[in-house]
């Protein structure tokens, strides 16, 4: 039977606004605003890696369709950052470059998701997945963990508790978006270890590794590169969102996967987005990095002391409970608070089943704007 005016279920079931219905409010919003809803940076990308660095005359054809899977140039010095980051051996063929990870998760959904699939999702998540997953036809399965879990064997025993005979892989996402928790390297070595008993692939969302404050990043795929698709940023690495340009890493031979759901999706990466994602692995970029990755910790220090939690171990988020601040109006009412003070902050009912939680991002404004909206949520919650 014909459905039209209805969409598919599939992405009916997605949510649309994946941050507050309040957000809308920003643009008409008199006085100062303190956007701390969206995960971005205030920070340009380094000199020689901006948008305005980059000629035709230097980079004929920049305008053109780049390869479905990358730049050449690009990809190997993906390979090259691969190789020295994780040890693991990477040839061309393990790596896509997509319009941001977003996108390179999309792929990873679109080749390895069929309809009725389970997705497990260790949570609190970013919201995206839950929507990726669900847009290929699959279901994601929330498995409550940081700050539920407290061993390798809790995190294992979460994890089985969750899973069906449906299930076919994880998503963990380390340092976490919306926590700013690090999943600790014995954990992840019991996941993979469940993981690879079960025959379930792994997909490690990357995108802070730079960003750890406390510890090193442990690389997912070093200890399964057999199963594991690993995303990355250009985005949160290198200040670069509006260039939408990522990359995934992943088993060979399941690459042409993604690169088909690529080619039918977005076809390939912004040609002048690689251009600059090459530029940036240079030097300069690192620089950038070590910059960012200092101001980041003083701003995440800065907030979790105002806010009286712990310091985040990466990432840019903070993520609190406020259930004892909430009347009869709930979250929504608490939410409407922050927005008639010029405050906007993410609810936590995007990232999983957290009703009473609400997420800051502490580098998504200049630092002084960012501490003066950081001291209203302060006064909103008695501190």
């Amino acid at each position: 039977m014909p459905r039209h005016p209805r969409v598919a279920p599939s992405v009916a079931a997605v949510k649309g606004s994946v941050y507050t219905a309040l957000a809308h409010r920003l643009a008409s919003y008199e006085g100062e605003v303190y956007p701390l809803h969206i995960g971005d940076t205030w920070m340009e990308p380094a000199t020689g890696s901006r948008m305005q660095d980059l000629t035709v005359e230097d980079h004929p054809g920049m305008h053109r369709y780049a390869p479905v899977v990358g730049l050449p140039s690009l990809i190997d010095a993906i390979v090259d950052r691969t190789r020295a980051r994780t040890g693991v051996a990477t040839e061309r063929g393990n790596v896509l470059v997509a319009a941001g990870a977003t996108g390179g998760l999309g792929t990873v959904g679109g080749a390895i998701v069929a309809p009725g699939d389970e997705v497990l999702i260790l949570a609190p998540f970013w919201p995206l997945i839950a929507g990726i997953v669900r847009t290929f036809h699959g279901t994601p399965v929330p498995v409550p963990f940081i700050g539920t879990v407290d061993s390798a064997e809790s995190a294992v025993e979460a994890v089985e508790a969750a899973r069906t005979e449906r299930t076919i892989a994880l998503y963990l996402n380390t340092p976490n978006n919306p926590t700013g928790r690090a999943i600790p390297p014995e954990w992840m070595a019991a996941l993979v270890d469940w993981a690879r008993a079960h025959d379930l692939w792994l997909i490690s969302d990357e995108v802070y590794e730079d960003y750890q404050y406390r510890g090193q990043h442990t690389y997912l795929r070093a200890l399964a590169p057999e199963r594991t698709f690993s995303a990355y940023s250009f985005s949160k690495g290198y200040g670069m969102s509006g260039n939408r340009c990522g990359y995934v890493v992943g088993p060979a031979d399941a690459m042409p996967g993604l690169a088909k759901v690529a080619t039918h999706t977005f076809y390939s990466t912004p040609t002048a987005s690689q251009i600059a994602a090459l530029r940036v692995l240079s030097d300069a970029g690192d620089a950038w990095v070590a910059n960012a990755h200092e101001r980041y910790a003083a701003l995440g220090r800065m907030a979790a002391a105002r806010l009286g939690v712990e310091e985040p171990d990466g990432s840019t988020f903070l993520f609190l409970d406020v259930a004892k601040h909430l009347d009869e109006h709930g979250l929504g009412g608490f939410l409407e608070r922050c927005v008639e003070r010029g405050l906007f902050i993410a609810p936590g009912s995007s990232f999983g089943p957290y009703p009473t939680h609400v997420r800051v991002c502490f580098t998504s404004a200049e630092p002084d704007v960012v501490e003066r909206g950081i001291d209203v949520l302060a006064g909103l919650i008695g501190r």
